[in-house]
Order: C-alpha cells, then sequence, then structure tokens
C-alpha cells in the first residue's frame, strides 16, 4: 500500500512484566507454565482476550505471525472496508446527490489510489494504537508462527532464521480468525479476478464488476462500487440475501441497489470463472449453471471465509475443525478442551468484531473465575452497505416462528426535519414490541448513521423497557432519533 507498516513487537525472551505500567495490576507468577494465558491471533477478539487477561494480573502473551499486528481486522478486513466506504461516500458525492442533484459529486474520474489514500492513514494510526495499548497492559507480542504440540504447549516457528521454540500456557485462546475462501480452479490474479482480501492492491477502477457471493461483504462491495458508478452484478446460489436481517429492511436495500443499477443473479451457481481477451484488454467470463453468461471486467470471489486452523495442529490439543475450519465452543467459549477457547471469526457467525471483542473479554473472564456478563441476545449488528443496516433483537420472521404477538412501528427518514437536512430520505426505522406488554423486542434501520442509532434501542431493550418510552422521552431536535418517537406513535395507534 505504500505505506511503512508498524513491526510486531518481538519479545520472544521470558517474560518480565513493564515497568511504568500505570494502573495495570502487576502479574504474579501463578503457575509452572511460562504463560498464564497463550492467546493465537491479535485481531479484535485476541486483544481483547489479552488484555483482560493482563488487567486480572494474568502473564498474557499473543502470538501474531503476520508483520504487523491487527490481524484481518485492521490489514485487509474490517477498518479497510469501512474506510473505503467512507471514501467512496465522500468523494462520490453520494449524501448531497438528494439536494444537489444525481450528477453532484467531489471528485471527477475517482481512482483507487484516491480510495486507497484515506485507508492507508487509518490503518497506519489503527496499528499505532492497538501496538500501544498492548504495551501500555504489558503484554507480549510473538512474531512467529504457531502450532499445538499438546494442550498446553504451543511450538513457535520464526521467521528470520531462529528456529523454533515451544512456549507453555495454563489457558489458550485460539482468535486466529479466517481467510477468503478460494476455489482451486479458479485462476485468481489479484487483479482481474480477486477476494476482499485483494482490495488494497487493486491497480485500477473497474467499469464493469461481477461480485459472487451476497453475504456482507459481497454486498458491502456491491454498493460501494454501484455508488462510484460501477455497473455490477451481484451472483449467489441462495434465492435470498441475508436471512438474518429482517426481510422488509433487506427489500429495500436491494430496491436501493436496483436504482443505483444492481443488477442480481439469484438462485444461480457459478459453473466456470475465467479470464479471457476482449477487445479493449482482458476479461472475465462468468458462466453459470442455468447456461447464462457475464462478461465482466473484474471478478469479485466473496463466497465466505474459512477459519484459519490448518496449521494449527489441532489433534495434538485433541480439537478438530469443520469443513470451514471452524471450531465449535460452548456458551463459555470453550472447545473440546476446557481450558482451550476459541473466540471471534474462528467460531462463525456472527463475525463481527464487535461481538468477537465481547467474545475475548469474556472467554478470559472464565478462563480466570472473574465474574462477567453480556446478553449475546442484544448484540447489535452493523452491515455497511450504502445505505447502511443495524438491527438488534428479533425481527418479525423470528417472532412470527416464535409465535410472539407483537406489532409494528415505522418511521422514514424523510418525515424527519433531519432527514431532509441530510438528503437521506430513503431510510427508515422499524420497532417490534410485544402487543400486550409493550415491551420493546427489536429495532431495525436502514439509513445513514443506522449503526449509531441502533444503539438507542439497544439500551432500552437491555432494560426491558416498553415502547412508551420513546413516547415520553424528549429528543434533540432536529435528530434523527426522533425516529424512535414516530415510530413508536405509529406503533401505539396500530394497537388503537
Amino acid at each position: 500500500m505504500g505505506a511503512e507498516a508498524v513491526p510486531v513487537v518481538d519479545l520472544t525472551r521470558a517474560y518480565s512484566p513493564r515497568e511504568n505500567s500505570g494502573s495495570m495490576i502487576t502479574p504474579q507468577p501463578t503457575t509452572a507454565y511460562d504463560f498464564d494465558m497463550l492467546v493465537m491471533g491479535s485481531g479484535p477478539s485476541g486483544q481483547r482476550a489479552a488484555i483482560q487477561a493482563a488487567k486480572l494480573g494474568k502473564r498474557a502473551a499473543i502470538i501474531e505471525q503476520r508483520a504487523v499486528i491487527g490481524g484481518v481486522c485492521i490489514n485487509t478486513g474490517t477498518i479497510p472496508s469501512k474506510t473505503l466506504r467512507e471514501a467512496v461516500i465522500h468523494l462520490s458525492g453520494y449524501r448531497e446527490r438528494n439536494i444537489y442533484g444525481a450528477a453532484y459529486t467531489v471528485k471527477r474520474n475517482i481512482s483507487m489510489a484516491d480510495l486507497l489514500f484515506r485507508a492507508d492513514y487509518v490503518i497506519r494510526n489503527e496499528i499505532d494504537v492497538t501496538n500501544h495499548q498492548l504495551q501500555r497492559n504489558g503484554i507480549n507480542v510473538l512474531e512467529a508462527k504457531a502450532s499445538f504440540v499438546d494442550s498446553h504447549t504451543v511450538r513457535l516457528s520464526f521467521f528470520d532464521g531462529r528456529g523454533q521454540r515451544d512456549v507453555t500456557a495454563d489457558r489458550i485462546v485460539i482468535a486466529v480468525g479466517t481467510e477468503t475462501t478460494r476455489d482451486s480452479s479458479i485462476p485468481f490474479d489479484g487483479q482481474q479476478i480477486f477476494t476482499s482480501d485483494d482490495i488494497l492492491e487493486l491497480e485500477e477502477m473497474p467499469q464493469t464488476l461481477s461480485i459472487v457471493g451476497a453475504g456482507v461483504i459481497g454486498l458491502e462491495y456491491a454498493t460501494m462500487f454501484s455508488t462510484l458508478g460501477v455497473r455490477v452484478t451481484v451472483i449467489d446460489k441462495r434465492p435470498n440475501l441475508l436471512d438474518f436481517i429482517d426481510s422488509e429492511i433487506m427489500d429495500a436495500l436491494v430496491y436501493q441497489m436496483r436504482q443505483n443499477r444492481v443488477t442480481f443473479r439469484l438462485g444461480e451457481e457459478v459453473k466456470l470463472l475465467e479470464t479471457c481477451e476482449g477487445k479493449k484488454g482482458k476479461k472475465v467470463r462468468i458462466e453459470l449453471e442455468s447456461g447464462k453468461q457475464i462478461i465482466t471486467q473484474k471478478a469479485l470471489y466473496s463466497i465466505g471465509r474459512t477459519g484459519a486452523t490448518s496449521d494449527l495442529n489441532l489433534p495434538a490439543a485433541g480439537l478438530t475443525a469443520d469443513d470451514r475450519g471452524r471450531l465449535t465452543v460452548n456458551a463459555k467459549y470453550q472447545t473440546a478442551c476446557p481450558h482451550i477457547y476459541a473466540v471471534g471469526d474462528v467460531i462463525g457467525f456472527p463475525s463481527l468484531a464487535s461481538t468477537s471483542m465481547e467474545q475475548g473479554r469474556l472467554a478470559a473472564c472464565d478462563a480466570f473465575g472473574a465474574a462477567a456478563e453480556s446478553v449475546a441476545e442484544l448484540f447489535p449488528y452493523g452491515i455497511y452497505t450504502i445505505p447502511e443496516i443495524s438491527v438488534v433483537g428479533k425481527n418479525e420472521e423470528q417472532l412470527t416462528a416464535e409465535g410472539v404477538p407483537y406489532e409494528v412501528g415505522h418511521s422514514f427518514y424523510r418525515e424527519i426535519a433531519r432527514g431532509q437536512i441530510i438528503g437521506d430520505s430513503t431510510g427508515m426505522l422499524k420497532l417490534m414490541f410485544h402487543r400486550e406488554t409493550r415491551k420493546l423486542l427489536g429495532v431495525s434501520i436502514l439509513g445513514e448513521g443506522a449503526s449509531e442509532l441502533i444503539h438507542i434501542g439497544q439500551a432500552v431493550m437491555a432494560h426491558g423497557g416498553e415502547v412508551d418510552y420513546f413516547v415520553d422521552t424528549v429528543f434533540n431536535y432536529p435528530t434523527l432519533a426522533e425516529c424512535y418517537k414516530t415510530a413508536a406513535f405509529d406503533g401505539i395507534n396500530r394497537l388503537e
């Protein structure tokens, strides 16, 4: 990316607490092991697990095989993609189009270099912040490749010719994350046919793009590129998109995407994906099982991610992964070997940075008997499409399946002064609440600031609040938060 990476702190010597560590509890040796907790992976879940262990006075270390810390989240995943999204929204003039017209743009002929400039800056800053947090908490970061020798011993293979070294730990947390799933029959070259991990290396903006896989990542990039004027085709073998999101919200998103000239090929399987020569250079040819053929300039292959567990020698620890490299855990994030925990994307859904952080914290607390509570049912989900989506609690489909008597209240950004001011006429907020107790059961939002706005509903639900709370509460004016009051009135009126 042209930026100098911040190196991993390499502390392969015996553990010694950092001096002047502020309010941190000084770790005390509690066992014959080298560490009380050893964490594989430095992504969000691994960071939180190690820091929580350090706060509890335990000797913690992180093993990271990359040249920089932060895992996929900082280096190729969450942080870069959300930064690219913000650059797309700004440079394309997306937020101002409803006011100044569809032709409005901050910059014409937007290039990949324009987008990556912003991403480069944010990535470097996040790496620096993470390094500082780990150093401040006295956490060793071991730059090496890890594999199990037995359930308490991990072999470190160093990359600088220093060979190998075995370290032991009382508790181990597997937080290795995932890697993009690649079909060996597809000729990936990182430019014509690429995965989401290759986005930061793209050299030119495509005029046409086909995306194979309509999961969260695929839809996020579909909306980003289509906002820039790229003709996007989305292909997925499933007939419906993101079935964990309220169908009304998804229908609204799909409508907006189609307005942006996105073509959907749902219920279709890819038979062949290859590069070919076109009249104006290299192209990608996609043949579907139905016989349809798509010719596109570039193709993003996004059919999911695989747990990065293939090199861990899991059998030595008495563990096995499923066919997608994921580990099974219980409610406390323990694997089949009770002193080995697994957190983050490597355990599967929901595979979000926010939930992964909490999983890491809870695992560390359980490992050392510290009291900790968290309500997984109230974890918010944020999907950074354009416009963005955020949900918490139950949706209509779930409540219907459970036989819960519920009512719905809607509000639309176009009805709210703030929505008019910011130029978002497509946003909507949806409340689900119990018809009899009026208890708030779920919130789904589509539109500007959805991932921030959702926390109001989350807080009310955490305290068992009723929909009437929004009626009785005074919100700042003009704000998008007023959507809650409007939706509450709409739902209560339906009861009467």
